[in-house]
């Protein structure tokens, strides 16, 4: 076992495709994981498929390196907003963390909220400028920027002193000043070795272990993941689980099996010390938040509040004609269970039942956080439907707000105008302009339903070339009315199969979502009408052959290639009145009334009554 003294716990935090999961790749080959004939993936730390397709880190991960007599703890983080959660709850392991920023883009939104979390619990900070190898690389401002954002959110003298490394993560490379030049990382193992701290806590005390994250395997069930406070833990040890919120629980425990995280896997281990970080498995009602006390000295630790979620979806048991024909589980049941199992792990979703027992409301940090669970179950077999994002309003001083959001976007100069435009048009305040060399930096308050739905339009104005992140920043009252589309939706008339001359006739009306030969049924939403009106359509529609005509005799009729739409691209398009089919094999937009003869006569009530 290491000393106490020769522990060190950090976390890796920074905005989306800074680099982290990059850098914490090189951190482990060099501190001598990999045998050095070992074949090697890139983002090795990025385990998930959906996390590899992407791109992205969805879960905070534990890792560790050896660097001469000292043992390093890494935790990598998720840099998506919508994945704060992960963040929140696990800088309560780390004593310390690497803000990581990158060298052309400098500090983003998210760089702000997982700062601010980490100098609220007063961790040392160490800043690691990263991709100084990028041609558009601006170190200077960079670091003037890294130094505003400290100041702006109230660090302390030694927070705002913290020292410096400036990093090419691809090349495994670190210089104590940008203009060395890099040999290997060994000036960042030394930053972190001489600048963090060692983990306090007394190995002699009674036992302290608050467990901040969840792993589930099948043959043990729940892995708890947590830090040792103080006291010693080790395997068939009796323990009592309590919690700092709820004083009322206290359950009787016994540690099963216990890991340490040793690169990039689990060793069993008999015991561990005050100051390491470890798994555990063998209880079964084991959740984040709690704290593990020995029996005959019980003091809960308490938690780091999650913030709350801010868009609500509702998921519910698809009752569409083609219910049940592509999902192995699609029953009240089988969705019930496993949103419950979701829940173990992920601390910021919210799930409540509604009265009939067949739809559950799940709210989520945002769009991504929900799209990422909706993929995740429709890959394991699940079929449900899901219906449009909705705002989770508070009510504050007696007045009605919503959540605000605070987006940054980089665009190309050319493209500033059109970006502005449709902000503007969605109830947003531009804070500030920023050129940074051809383009500019953009910086809004949105009302976060204002930005449903934007996320393609910004790709589309922009040409490709924008990026643009946001995070949760306050609530206001509300904006009022945003209108989320300017088209209607293309919508069978029957069911059957499609054909080419149905979809010929009705591609005139506007995009199609599906090509000949595909299954629809009345009621589902085949394509996107031109005009900003819903529109019923034929698509099953046949030539009707006579002895007069010949079936060869007509031109051919050239059908445009269908728009093939992504899970975020049909959250984003769907309007209040329609439900989102999602099947292990097919997503489908659907109208929530299928029957065409009494949508008409509700709209017709709806507008008799909007006329008084």
């Amino acid at each position: 076992m290491v000393s106490q003294e020769n522990i060190r716990n950090i976390a890796i935090i920074a905005h989306v495709d800074h680099g982290k999961t990059t850098l914490v790749d090189e951190l482990l080959k060099q501190g001598g994981i990999y045998r050095e004939n070992q074949a090697t993936q890139d983002r090795v730390m990025d385990s998930g498929d959906l996390e590899r397709e992407r791109g992205i880190t969805i879960l905070a991960k534990n890792t560790s390196v050896h660097y001469k007599d000292y043992k390093i703890n890494i935790v990598d983080t998720p840099g998506h907003a919508d994945f704060g959660g992960e963040v929140e709850r696990i800088l309560k392991m780390v004593n310390g963390v690497i803000l990581l920023v990158d060298a052309a883009e400098g500090p983003m939104p998210q760089t702000r909220f997982v700062l601010q979390k980490a100098l609220e619990l007063g961790h040392k900070v160490i800043v690691a400028v990263n991709k100084i190898d990028k041609p558009d690389a601006r170190i200077e401002e960079v670091m003037d920027e890294v130094l505003e954002l400290l100041l702006d959110l109230d660090a302390t003298d030694e927070q705002f002193n913290s020292p410096t490394v400036f990093c090419s993560g691809r090349q495994g490379t670190a210089a104590y000043s940008p203009d060395e030049v890099g040999k290997d990382l060994t000036p960042l193992f030394e930053t972190i070795i001489n600048y963090i701290p060692a983990p306090a806590g007394n190995r002699e005390e009674p036992l302290q272990l608050l467990v901040s994250s969840i792993d589930y395997n099948e043959y043990v069930g729940r892995i708890a993941v947590g830090r040792v406070e103080r006291g010693t833990i080790k395997v068939n040890q009796e323990v009592t689980i309590c919690d700092f919120h709820d004083p009322e629980i206290k359950q009787k425990g016994k540690v099963v099996a216990l890991y340490e995280f040793d690169g990039l896997g689990k060793n069993p281990i008999p015991e561990a010390s005050a100051g390491e970080i470890v798994a555990l498995s063998g209880m079964a009602d084991i959740t984040i938040g709690r704290t593990l006390c020995a029996t005959d000295c019980i003091e809960p630790l308490p938690f780091v509040k999650i913030s709350d979620p801010t868009i609500e979806m509702t998921f519910a048991v698809n009752d569409s004609p083609f219910a049940g024909k592509e999902g192995k589980y699609v029953t009240s049941r089988n969705l019930r269970d496993r949103l419950e199992k979701e829940l173990m792990k992920d601390v910021s979703l919210h799930v409540t039942e509604q009265d009939n027992t067949d739809a559950f409301n799940v709210a989520g940090r945002g769009e991504m956080h929900l799209s990422i669970l909706m993929e995740t179950m429709r890959r394991e077999g699940y079929e449900f439907s899901v219906s449009t994002p909705r705002v989770l309003t508070k009510v504050i001083d007696g007045k009605l707000c919503e959540p605000i959001e605070r987006m940054v976007a980089d665009v190309p100069e050319e493209c500033m105008g059109a970006v502005i435009e449709k902000m503007g048009r969605r109830k947003a305040d531009l804070l500030g302009m920023t050129p940074m060399g051809s383009r500019y930096r953009l910086e809004f308050l949105v009302p976060s339903r204002g930005l449903f739905g934007y996320r393609s339009e910004f790709l589309t104005d922009t040409k490709g070339e924008g990026i643009m992140s946001s995070v949760l920043d306050s609530y206001a009252p509300m904006k009022g009315e945003i209108e989320r589309r300017l088209v209607g939706s293309l919508i069978a008339h029957e069911s059957g199969e499609a054909v080419t001359y149905g979809l010929g006739a009705a591609q005139e009306r506007g995009a199609m979502l599906i090509g000949p030969g595909t299954p629809v049924y009345a009621g589902m939403v085949v394509g996107i009408c031109s005009r900003n009106e819903d529109m019923t359509v034929n698509v099953c529609k046949r030539k009707q052959l006579t002895n007069m005509r010949a079936s060869g005799s007509d031109e051919a009729i050239r059908l445009v290639p269908p728009r093939v739409m992504s899970l975020e691209q049909c959250l984003e398009f769907l309007a209040d009145d329609e439900l989102l089919e999602c099947t292990p094999k097919s997503l489908r937009i659907r109208k929530r009334e299928l029957d065409h003869g009494i949508r008409m006569r509700n709209l017709m009530k709806k507008r008799a009554q909007e006329n008084g």
